[in-house]
């Protein structure tokens, strides 16, 4: 029988490791203002042990693992890193730069195959005001180790404390042209860069800013021979139109200069939220040594349905 190990390093992080392998962080402990602290994943790896998320690159710093980020939220960044103002283009405006702070954990656990981690959290903007309350829950499961891949369910849902809406945005949104990353994003290793790019219709750069209910990112691996791949992937109660229908949101992806994939909350349009209501976003981000063509996605999705 495989073995799923979690260590908690209390204040800090959680390990997640299956058979010695570890395959998450989850770092919770605050770091740089200017980076606009908050959890990430990091790192993040294969069953083999090869790592698929980068860190504090020199480029930007703030990008960090896997995170859950707000790059233009009512005129607060919590982001982190400078701020994208039209006509200026990026600006170093600190004031704006705010946080999500953690309030406790609900559910710490592993099992054989399963580890969850549920967290509480405040979004703050940069004078400490608190914003929004999240509600977090990260769930990594490896059902079948011998196929190389694993994978993880992020779950969100903010709720806007405020007396006012918020507004979430992009630097798209604020006028600069297929930039629209906000919401969930993955930071992909400096050896990535050049990777292929597929989702359900399209190729390559040709996915940036288009619909699809799953995004795969193969790139070939430093330090040993081959590649891996990440396939992130809609729920199908994800609502970006805000009329029922689910329909999947716009997909920010590059390959160049860097490797980088968000399902954006705002694209090409701001998303707001009424005082008192809650956004809630669902996703699996798989994790696969190896390449993945389309048939090879479709079918792991397909034989682990939501």
């Amino acid at each position: 029988m495989f073995r799923t190990k979690l260590t908690h390093v209390h204040g800090e992080r959680i390990d997640v490791s299956q058979d010695g392998t570890r395959l998450l962080s989850y770092v919770y402990a605050p770091e740089a203002p200017f980076e606009a602290p908050k959890p990430y994943l990091h790192p993040l790896a294969t069953l083999s042990g090869a790592v698929v998320t980068d860190y504090r690159p020199n480029d930007h710093r703030w990008h960090k693992g896997l995170q859950i980020t707000a790059s233009h939220l009512s005129g607060q960044n919590l982001w982190g890193g400078n701020s994208y103002v039209h006509g200026e283009g990026y600006r170093a405006l600190p004031g704006r730069v705010g946080s999500m702070t953690h309030d406790g954990f609900d559910d710490v656990r592993a099992e054989d195959g399963q580890a969850v981690i549920a967290e509480r959290l405040t979004w703050r903007n940069h004078d400490g005001d608190p914003w929004a309350g999240e509600r977090r829950r990260i769930e990594a499961a490896v059902t079948d180790p011998a196929s190389g891949s694993w994978h993880l369910t992020v779950s969100t849902a903010i709720t806007n404390l405020r007396d006012e809406e918020l507004r979430f945005g992009s630097p798209t949104t604020a006028g600069r042209e297929m930039a629209g990353y906000t919401g969930l994003f993955w930071r992909g290793p400096r050896a990535f860069r050049g990777g292929n790019i597929l989702t359900a219709g399209a190729e390559g750069p040709d996915a940036m800013g288009t619909q699809s209910p799953w995004l795969g990112f193969t790139g070939e691996l430093d330090g040993v021979d081959g590649h891996a791949t990440l396939v992130f992937a809609h729920a199908p109660e994800n609502d970006h139109t805000g009329e029922g229908d689910g329909h999947p949101a716009h997909w920010f992806v590059r390959n160049d200069p860097f490797a980088a994939v968000a399902p954006s909350w705002a694209f090409y349009d701001e998303l707001v939220l009424p005082p008192g209501d809650t956004l809630t976003r669902r996703y699996r981000v798989v994790v696969a040594d190896g390449r993945l063509g389309r048939a090879d996605i479709v079918k792991y999705l397909a034989d682990h349905p939501w």
